[in-house]
């Protein structure tokens, strides 16, 4: 990932200027230039125009003299903007001293960067610095115009910081920081927090989005992925959005991570297990390659380091062509020449075919240090909407990991169970049947699960309140539907096994 396109690009504020920051946040909050506001100002069709990369309706929406508008056009829309306008709304001259503006005509200024509002998990009224023009990423062709530009926020970035367990540690590390939003999430429940990159016009982008967000500052160190961190370092969280983009050649520095396949992936995860304290997570998006003749589960099992239990699940699968032609365009290729498309595409085509790679995944895979004799992998495809955040969904699916390895059978129907809230039960069969074909339960918060189930699963799931144990539950279906009790406690702790595993009941 060479940084040699760095020169060409905009100089950028100096995020260690004293006294800059801090007031510049004041006049920001003080125009509402938060999220929200801009959601008042501009209305939902451009405020969403605006995640694609597309100015015209908030240009329109900002035709008048406000603060907010000033402010707008200025970070988010890159338009000059008279002096005097500025001056009235901005610390001016301290902005122009230290790189957040300049001038730009007689008697106007622009940003250097681009500054968007965004909304933390509490409410927080964040700021995450990006290259101008960049504050959505992959918006076609924002990566072409240079190698070492630096992109804000894009849905990778935001699926990631959904998905990190939130919970307080000492030491936390963003591989990859890039414009800081997972450094910047980390700090608000990491004591430390350490951020790496091989860009450093990416660290020092980051330092202003940690800065201007007013969020405590983090250790920033060039490098690729794990090689700033010594040997001895451990940390309670690790988390990364790599560039792990599948390409015949590294071309750009936020996409293509200059591994051959999606060996960058692997090597990241497989890095990550010994840089974990025990009970500590590492959380990642990736793509993975769908080789002829091998099971993507297999591959991707075969990343997860000794020592750790993982949950990987598999979100979406595109065919070989589906996949170059998503990424050429996010590179803005497809406006290029024709001649030049076509010849990097079937570039593109050769790599796949010369792996045999016939698709490529993209997903999610959270892995967690353990003492367990023997470590859980659970590798599942789910291509179904979820309920973001889902931090604490992952969690709670390694705390019943945790159960379900420290109860055998014998101990599952002595436990007590809780059906978790808004789950829902659905009958399905033809009208006017006595009996349903099948029950199938389903839940409504987080991963969204369904799930079929008989009737004794049915009415298991249905009666758990906590109150009374599993083996006297299933002791009174046996009576009602006139069942041996033993034989139906003998064959219903795997059902009840993969309902606790699924979280649709719960240890009470």
């Amino acid at each position: 990932m060479s940084t040699s396109g760095l020169p060409s690009l905009p100089a950028v504020p100096v995020p260690g200027r004293p006294g800059v920051a801090a007031p510049l946040r004041d006049a920001l909050l003080a125009a509402s230039f938060t999220a929200d506001g801009l959601l008042e100002l501009l209305g939902a069709p451009a405020y969403a125009a605006l995640a694609r990369s597309e100015i015209v309706p908030a240009l329109r929406a900002t035709r008048g003299d406000t603060p907010l508008e000033v402010l707008v056009r200025l970070f988010l829309l890159q338009q000059p903007v008279p002096h005097a306008r500025v001056e009235a709304v901005l610390p001016l001259d301290a902005c122009l001293e230290s790189g957040w503006l300049v001038a730009a005509g007689g008697d106007e200024v622009a940003a250097t960067v681009d500054v968007r509002p965004y909304g933390g998990p509490d409410g927080e009224d964040w700021f995450i610095v990006s290259d101008l023009g960049c504050a959505v990423g992959g918006a076609g062709g924002i990566g072409s115009r240079e190698e070492g530009v630096v992109l804000g926020v894009g849905g990778a970035s935001t699926t990631l910081a959904g998905i990190t367990v939130r919970r307080p540690v000492a030491a936390a590390l963003d591989l990859g920081t890039g414009s800081g939003i997972q450094a910047l999430h980390a700090a608000q429940h990491a004591t430390r927090v350490t951020a790496t990159d091989l860009n450093p016009r990416a660290l020092h982008i980051a330092a202003l989005t940690l800065a201007l967000s007013g969020a405590p500052a983090a250790d920033l160190r060039e490098g690729s992925l794990f090689e700033p961190v010594r040997d001895d370092e451990k940390f309670d969280l690790i988390v990364s959005n790599p560039p792990f983009v599948i390409s015949p050649g590294a071309r750009l520095t936020y996409r293509d991570g200059g591994m051959g396949g999606d060996d960058l992936c692997r090597s990241i995860v497989q890095g990550a297990g010994e840089r974990l304290n025990e009970g500590g997570f590492a959380q990642f998006l990736a793509n993975w390659q769908h080789v002829e003749g091998e099971d993507w589960q297999d591959r991707v099992r075969s990343w997860v380091p000794r020592g750790c239990d993982a949950w990987i699940v598999q979100r979406e699968v595109q065919d070989t062509t589906q996949y170059a032609e998503l990424w050429l365009r996010d590179a803005g290729d497809h406006r290029a020449d024709p001649a030049e498309y076509q010849a990097r595409y079937d570039a593109w085509l050769d790599e796949f075919e010369a792996r045999k790679v016939k698709a490529v995944g993209f997903g999610w895979i959270t892995l967690r240090r353990t003492g367990a004799a023997v470590p859980s992998v659970t590798v599942e495809e789910w291509p179904h909407p979820v309920e973001q955040p889902l931090g604490e969904t992952v969690r709670a699916h390694f705390e019943r990991l945790d159960y379900l390895r420290a109860h055998d059978d014998a101990s599952l129907l002595t436990g007590h169970f809780r059906l978790v809230t808004e789950v829902v039960q659905e009958q399905v069969g033809l009208p006017g049947a006595e009996d349903p074909e099948h029950v199938v339960l389903r839940q409504n918060r987080g991963m969204r699960r369904a799930t079929k189930v008989d009737t004794v699963g049915a009415g298991f799931a249905g009666v758990c309140d906590g109150s009374l144990s599993a083996g006297r539950i299933l002791d009174a279906i046996a009576q009602l539907v006139g069942e041996d009790p033993v034989l139906l406690r003998d064959r219903t702790p795997a059902q009840i096994r993969l309902l606790v595993e699924q979280g649709f009941i719960e240890p009470a």
